[in-house]
């Protein structure tokens, strides 16, 4: 019999992504698909729940004929995904969450904030709920969406059978199962897994929605990660190019699944792993750290209970738009275009250029603060707005490479604002496991360790995400007896970076800078 191997499947915002791996966690073939996303309105985005589970099955079977592998090989699959909610009728059939009423468009994406102001209305309760989502509802969490779906989609809301995060469609879809993780559920839909009972049921009957949490199906009790479900059903195996013998994990939230990957191996030393943070960075940015005890900041979400690890705490921070806004960057300036790969190549290239020109002032007066989409994290404001101070009448490419650099430098110290808050609330963080799309951008790379003085670490694997929904793959299937057993043995390396001595004076003054922006823009908007 060939090697037992597991699948682990990623769905991110643009596409879906597959992986074949071995025990050790070794990536041996790796699909990608892309998928839709609909918007029919600012701050609306939607998808399509069965071409995400179509892009899903052609990942899939693109990772198994790059790596060669027996379908009969593959004896776990693991899922995660963006935490977008997903709604199905009482039949089963795709229900719209749309302002256009197409069935098809069923799931609205995390990014998504058309429900800010029932957000606002959730943090107005000041419930014990708000204690595990940095005192502040975000419109990216359930709650507000079903809120709004309420009020404004009133014949959906009837209809509604079942209401999933995306992660628990997949293993639906998959396995048959309605069981739903206790990541999902604990991080975005109010559920304290420390708590008896989990659902706090005067938090819903204050934000209006009484009939949750048995409306849409939502379970009393989670499963933890990596829990086996069940074998894939006959068609599900059929369509991913799998056999009935492979048995479905408990997904995950993809931020926790990165999380996972690179620092859930650290778990059996209690101090080693309060050293380290995951910062899983792509179109938006999520930072992960890990505790036995229960810690918490303004502007964090979580800390909460058994999300990843059982018996630890997990607390994320994040930046709603990093990858996103280098992007919005480059179409928004004159001198920009289309934010492909090669435009952002041919951006970096030209900064090398004039940094070695011009030295450490290179686009020294240019300052930017960059929540143009809020500030989830450490302030917690979806209001918030960016900021640039310095701009001329430049509108050169140059000009263009220099607001990219400071941009780029803003990310970089939005990430120490966050870090500085965690420190300050009892971690030791010096250690940043920085997977996603940014690995690819080197100015980013360089910024994460001069910007904030860290020890920087780049999974040698491919992809951290798909390497943490294939350890819970590799539990589910009983490859190793836990969980825990599973990170520690699918660990991969890393290549480290440690960060430049001589650029701590000039970054330390920027971050001066970037704290007294965030202050007179606070400052500004009191006015009367």
């Amino acid at each position: 019999m060939s090697e037992p191997l597991v699948c682990a499947v990623d769905v991110g915002t643009g596409s879906a992504r597959a992986g074949v791996l071995d025990s050790t966690g070794r990536l041996l073939g790796r699909g990608e698909h892309p998928i839709l996303m609909n918007r029919p309105r600012a701050d609306h985005a939607e998808h399509d729940s069965e071409d995400i589970w179509s892009a899903v099955c052609a990942a899939v079977r693109a990772a198994l004929s790059v790596s060669g592998a027996a379908p009969e090989s593959i004896v776990g699959i693991g899922f995660d995904a963006t935490c977008s909610l997903v709604a199905r009728d009482t039949a089963g059939r795709q229900l719209t969450l749309s302002s256009t009423g197409e069935a098809r468009w069923d799931t609205i994406v995390w990014l998504d904030h058309r429900a800010i102001a029932e957000a606002d209305e959730c943090t107005a309760t000041g419930h014990a709920v708000l204690d595990h989502a940095g005192g502040v509802m975000s419109p990216e969490m359930q709650a507000p969406k079903l809120m709004w779906v309420k009020r404004h989609l009133p014949e959906s809301w009837q209809a509604a059978g079942h209401f999933f995060d995306l992660a628990d469609f997949l293993t639906y879809r998959a396995s048959g199962s309605l069981a739903r993780s206790q990541c999902t559920l604990a991080c975005k839909w109010t559920f304290l897994a420390h708590a008896e009972p989990g659902w706090q049921r005067d938090f819903f009957d204050a934000v209006g929605l009484p009939e949750l949490p048995s409306h849409g199906g939502l379970p009393d009790r989670t499963v933890p990660v990596g829990a086996d479900l069940g074998a894939l059903t006959e068609e599900a195996a059929r369509e991913l190019g799998l056999t009935t013998s492979c048995r479905v994990a408990a997904g995950m939230i993809d931020a926790y699944a990165g999380a996972l990957g690179v620092i859930g191996g650290f778990a059996a030393d209690d101090d080693e792993l309060e050293r380290h943070m995951a910062l899983i960075a792509g179109t938006s940015s999520c930072v992960m750290a890990m505790s036995r005890d229960r810690r918490s900041f303004a502007g964090a979400w979580g800390p909460y209970w058994g999300v990843t690890l059982p018996d630890f705490w997990m607390i994320e921070g994040g930046q709603s738009a990093t990858g996103a806004l280098l992007d919005h960057v480059i179409r928004w300036h004159g001198a920009g275009g289309e934010p492909d790969a090669a435009m952002h190549r041919r951006i970096g290239e030209r900064i090398a250029v004039l940094r070695a020109e011009q030295g450490d002032g290179f686009a020294g007066r240019l300052h930017v603060l960059p929540d143009f989409h809020g500030n989830r994290s450490p302030l917690a404001d979806p209001h918030a707005v960016g900021v640039i101070s310095g701009l001329t009448l430049d509108s050169s490419f140059d000009s263009l490479a220099k607001l990219y650099w400071r941009t780029c430098v803003a990310i970089a110290l939005g990430v120490r604002h966050i870090l500085d808050t965690l420190n300050d609330g009892g971690f030791v963080i010096d250690t940043l496991h920085v997977t996603g799309g940014h690995t690819r951008n080197p100015i980013l790379m360089e910024l994460y360790s001069d910007a904030t003085g860290c020890r920087v670490v780049e999974p040698l694997g491919d992809d951290a995400v798909l390497t943490g929904a294939g350890m819970a793959a590799a539990a589910a299937a009983g490859l190793y007896p836990s969980l825990a057993q599973a990170c520690a043995g699918m660990r991969q390396q890393g290549r480290e970076r440690r960060p430049n001595a001589a650029a701590h004076a000039r970054f330390d003054r920027d971050y001066r800078v970037f704290l007294e922006m965030h202050r007179q823009r606070k400052a500004l908007e009191r006015m009367e």
